[in-house]
């Protein structure tokens, strides 16, 4: 390619592209006026050059990212034909979500699960089914997202208890592959920044390490959830991969991928003007994928009102076809090597949150402070922020604390209950609770609707 055009402009350093920016502030303080750290203590520049490249070397999927519907089994049959559906219309991946044991016979029914990427998510710990439908399936291509250390966090319980809990996975372990998940989308969704979120999942892994030995690591994968700072949700996946690397290095352990499934946030959706929700998970599905995410279930934008539906699910993988096939995504994982930016912002990411894992491993690990309810109490203290900046608007929900439109009504198109339930159960320790940011507002305008 021809250099005729950039050969007559002379190269501009950053100290000469701050000092025209000092005199254009007119006496204003460069540092004070366009400097500013983020919740998560990330300082943002008004401008980057290849002088913040920091050249790391992020191990991203080789492939292009799998498309996935998710689920859930209520019949089997229907499961079933839900998903040869969905792989019909363009999905190559599905996501199994059940809360009991089920006839994965009738499930599975003409689905190749040797070229079909399927994901179980179960909530409840049965080895023995576990490793009987893993055996049944006998492929690579299968994964169960099993996390019994997630289940903790956000029940307040183990499934059965700590000694039988971990009997089950250590058989599980042993007996097959890619039988471990971390739960990071937990920590996203119930208010935690960034770095928490980084920091979290990275020291629940390593408590997974720890038990089971560090041979676990080529069972475990990570279940995250994006949210809307879009260049800042491309570096947190980034980040998780460096800090996975870096983790597993301590263990004398080289290229093992992080393999990453990914869900839009559920904390910023919201009830009234309900379609905004599309464009909300088209930017979240946006980040996923260039973060390097290997899978991307995306979600409806009825999801929190709505039982599964025809019409939703087929637009929110719609959503990813477009960005995969039309919008030139299909191999979107290496677009951000080299930007100035995410690089700048990834490096600070990974750097905050390997300060924070070093802490919690220093005072005893991620359980530890689990049980002593300190991993709670931080999430509990960004989660209020952020709910007062929304309050105040400095968060900003179109349609629901800005730009409301009074004739929306939605009490008579809750088919499923949209908020945090009350739990009146004993639990070991204090739950994360799951909670999206325009809940109170949206309380009070279902109360107001009939009133």
């Amino acid at each position: 390619m021809s250099t005729f055009l950039f050969d007559d402009f002379e190269p501009v350093t950053a100290a000469a592209w701050k000092q025209k920016i000092q005199v254009d502030l007119n006496g204003a303080d460069y540092n004070e006026t366009l400097l500013y750290k983020t919740d998560e203590g990330i300082l943002v520049k008004p401008f980057y050059t290849k002088e913040d490249r920091t050249n790391s070397k992020i191990n991203l999927p080789k492939k292009k990212f799998n498309i996935c519907q998710t689920i859930f089994i209520h019949d089997e049959k229907i499961a079933n034909f839900l998903a040869i559906d969905a792989l019909k219309r363009g999905a190559n991946s599905i996501q199994f979500k059940a809360d009991k044991k089920f006839d994965y016979h009738k499930v599975l029914h003409k689905i190749e699960v040797k070229s079909t990427i399927i994901y179980f998510q179960f909530s409840f710990l049965d080895d023995h089914f576990q490793i009987e439908l893993s055996k049944y399936c006998n492929s690579e291509n299968t994964f169960f997202q099993t996390d019994s250390i997630g289940n903790l966090a956000e029940s307040g319980n183990w499934f059965v208890n700590l000694k039988e809990d971990q009997k089950k996975l250590e058989n599980i372990v042993l007996a097959t592959k890619n039988c471990i998940s971390v739960s990071a989308d937990l920590y996203q969704n119930s208010g935690a920044n960034i770095v928490q979120q980084l920091a979290y999942t990275l020291a629940h892994a390593n408590e997974y390490l720890h038990d089971f030995g560090k041979d676990v690591a080529t069972k475990i994968n990570f279940n995250f959830a994006v949210g809307s700072n879009y260049f800042f949700e491309i570096a947190k996946l980034r980040a998780f991969r460096i800090l996975w690397e870096t983790l597993l290095n301590e263990y004398d352990l080289k290229n093992i991928e992080a393999h990453i499934f990914t869900k839009p946030s559920l904390r910023n959706k919201t009830l009234y003007n309900y379609n905004v929700n599309m464009l909300r998970t088209t930017s979240e599905c946006m980040s996923a994928i260039i973060g390097g995410s290997n899978t991307i279930s995306n979600v409806s934008y009825d999801a929190m009102f709505h039982k599964s539906n025809e019409l939703g699910e087929r637009i929110s993988r719609n959503q990813l076809l477009i960005l995969q096939q039309e919008s030139d995504f299909s191999d979107a994982q290496n677009f951000a090597n080299g930007t100035y930016y995410i690089e700048a912002i990834t490096n600070q990411l990974a750097e905050n949150a390997l300060t924070i894992f070093k802490q919690i491993e220093k005072v005893g690990g991620f359980l530890h402070q689990l049980k002593a309810g300190i991993i709670q109490k931080k999430i509990q203290e960004n989660a209020l922020t952020e709910e007062e900046n929304f309050i105040n608007k400095n968060i900003v929900l179109l349609g629901t604390n800005i730009h409301t439109n009074s004739a929306d009504k939605m009490k008579g198109e809750l088919e499923l209950y949209p908020f945090v339930k009350q739990r009146n159960i004993k639990t070991l320790i204090t739950p994360i609770n799951r909670k999206r940011l325009s809940e109170s507002i949206e309380k009070e305008r279902l109360a107001q609707e009939n009133a």
